[in-house]
């Protein structure tokens, strides 16, 4: 009961600090923040990224709102561990193949399956070019194909990469943007690559219709 009560108000604490840092404030142009199971992706520039969509969220949806991490970066110590199992009810998935014992996408179904939503990158790694997106990986339609009638939402994040760029572990105050667009389903028959695309071009459109670059 104890451990329930601390963890919860580190929660506080970090959703609190985030919103605070930021200053984001969620925007949901395409769907609204309905209780229903979802697999939010958004575009990865740093560690911070899913504790800015996490934060972002209301309170109700947030505590069944479950972020995809690597198990090799927050197994690394104590306080990481704590953090990612204890606080933000992370699912953890080995991202090495050679290693893999359990496949990650059943990790991720199981999840959805007991009623529990995700945050996923589908990048697979931070982006630290000068494109707005790095090409998908396949994950995103294994797991639309394991979890039938799934809504994944695109989620564009703007300045996230500069709260806590690569190598740093103390982050920036910056103001950011978190928006939320239209739910994707997986069509009867749609091939992986196709949907892999449709997935990637709906975040690409969501984030020229609110970034600094859209026309």
């Amino acid at each position: 009961m104890i451990g329930r009560l601390l963890a919860g108000a580190f929660a506080h604490l970090i959703t609190g600090f985030t919103r605070l840092l930021t200053g984001a404030q969620a925007r949901w142009i395409g769907c609204a923040p309905l209780p229903a199971r979802r697999v939010y992706y958004g575009n990865h520039a740093s560690h911070a990224d899913f504790v800015l969509i996490w934060s972002a969220l209301p309170n109700g949806l947030r505590r069944r709102t479950r972020p995809v991490a690597g198990a090799d970066y927050w197994l690394k110590g104590p306080v990481r561990r704590y953090l990612i199992e204890k606080v933000l009810n992370g699912v953890l998935i080995d991202r090495e193949r050679t290693d893999r014992t359990i496949d990650p996408i059943e990790v991720m179904a199981k999840a959805v399956e007991a009623g529990d939503s995700l945050i996923i990158f589908p990048e697979g790694t931070r982006n630290t070019t000068e494109e707005l997106l790095l090409p998908f990986k396949s994950g995103i339609y294994h797991l639309a194909t394991r979890c039938p009638g799934i809504e994944l939402v695109p989620v564009w994040m703007e300045n996230q990469g500069r709260v806590l760029p690569k190598g740093e572990t103390i982050p920036v105050p910056l103001l950011c943007s978190i928006n939320f667009g239209a739910p994707i389903t997986l069509g009867p028959g749609e091939e992986k690559r196709a949907f892999v695309e449709r997935c990637r071009d709906a975040l690409l459109e969501l984030a020229h219709s609110v970034g600094p670059h859209a026309a």
